[in-house]
């Protein structure tokens, strides 16, 4: 099962046609993708499953459909097991973007943490998870893989955050203030936390 976010509106693919009587349900065979996605962003729709029965084919249908961006990002935490969060639109979110041509992920994801939040010294530790959603640029849709990766850094300095991109403020956060950033946050970015975390049950942010 995979979930593509419409803002924070998750898109299920699954190998199931019934996955609870609030959704409506679509064979990838025959929807209408892009359709489906617009009664989406005018609130028509709010509970989505598309379906085949065979797995591997939900994401490739997906990807026939929408031109994909890939893009690249970090969960970066320091010596306080603080987190590094930006501001950007009205919400916290964690630092990522667009991968360059012939670029690997990991290369990817630290340049865009580094240009977007002036940190530095990064370290990777684990790849993830990924993640998708779905946005429009110069008026098309398009798709967005994000590949998401644990870091370490001692850096202590100066957090600059990347002005000319939106972002507002880039900030280290302990437990109680990530709780109140990811009230504020997108669906998406919650993903990458357990579940204890989010409800405050536990400190530790490692899923």
């Amino acid at each position: 099962m995979y979930k593509v976010f419409v803002n924070d509106i998750p898109i299920i693919l699954s190998t199931k046609k019934e996955i609870g009587e609030n959704y409506t349900s679509f064979p990838i065979k025959t929807v209408r993708l892009k359709k489906v996605i617009k009664r989406i962003l005018k609130g028509e729709l709010l509970y989505v499953n598309l379906y085949h029965k065979d797995e591997k084919k939900l994401l490739k249908f997906l990807f026939r459909k929408i031109k994909v961006v890939t893009a690249a990002g970090g969960m970066v935490v320091n010596p306080e097991n603080e987190i590094l969060f930006i501001y950007r639109n009205n919400r916290w979110d964690l630092p990522k973007g667009k991968t360059e041509k012939n670029e690997g992920l990991e290369a990817s994801a630290i340049r865009e943490v580094e240009e977007e939040t002036g940190v530095r010294d990064l370290e990777i530790k684990r790849f993830i998870t990924k993640t998708y959603h779905v946005f429009r640029r110069k008026g098309k849709l398009r798709l967005k893989e994000t590949y998401w990766y644990e870091m370490y850094t001692e850096y202590d300095g100066e957090l600059v955050p990347e002005l000319s991109e939106g972002i507002k403020k880039a900030k280290w956060k302990n437990f109680e203030k990530s709780q109140k950033a990811l009230q504020k946050s997108y669906a998406n970015i919650k993903m990458l936390f357990p579940e204890k975390f989010l409800a405050g049950k536990s400190k530790d942010w490692v899923a």
